[in-house]
């Protein structure tokens, strides 16, 4: 089994989030009631991705000898009409749309860069945004303060 997240409420939309022994805040922004203590909750899976795709590149080249050198990953995230996405299955509704942009600093060529960007692909975050995901939910009982 994986690790365990826990997120508590701390005020309207504010959460406190740990991690192991890592502790940090999610809100929202202001103009939708929240009071910007944090980043939101997509913020934090872009982050993830972002973070996962960094590090997996980083690994692949450290173990291939490819001289990697700095790995710099923005990502936006927007929802579009499934019917202007190509390369979409879905045709119908929204679909949730990452655009993510790699930049890699080293003496890299052409083969080196392509490799690094098809191994982006390959972060385990990454497989877990493309592939079908199960989320199972059950409530407990709030326990006794």
């Amino acid at each position: 089994m994986g690790s365990t997240v826990r997120v508590e409420a701390t005020g309207r939309f504010t959460q406190r989030i740990t991690a192991g022994k890592h502790t940090f805040v999610a809100d929202e922004p202001l103009d939708v009631g929240g009071a910007d203590e944090g980043p939101t909750p997509y913020d934090l899976l872009l982050a993830s991705l972002g973070a996962c795709t960094s590090m997996t590149m980083r690994m692949y080249a450290e173990r291939k000898g490819i001289p990697l050198t700095g790995v710099t990953v923005e990502l936006s995230h927007t929802r579009i009409y499934a019917k202007d996405c190509a390369e979409c299955e879905t045709q119908n509704g929204m679909i949730d749309h990452i655009e993510r942009e790699i930049r890699m600093e080293g003496p890299l060529d052409e083969e080196q860069r392509g490799r690094l960007l098809m191994i982006a692909d390959k972060c385990p975050v990454h497989r877990t945004l493309s592939s079908e995901v199960v989320v199972h939910t059950t409530a407990t009982e709030p326990s006794a303060r």
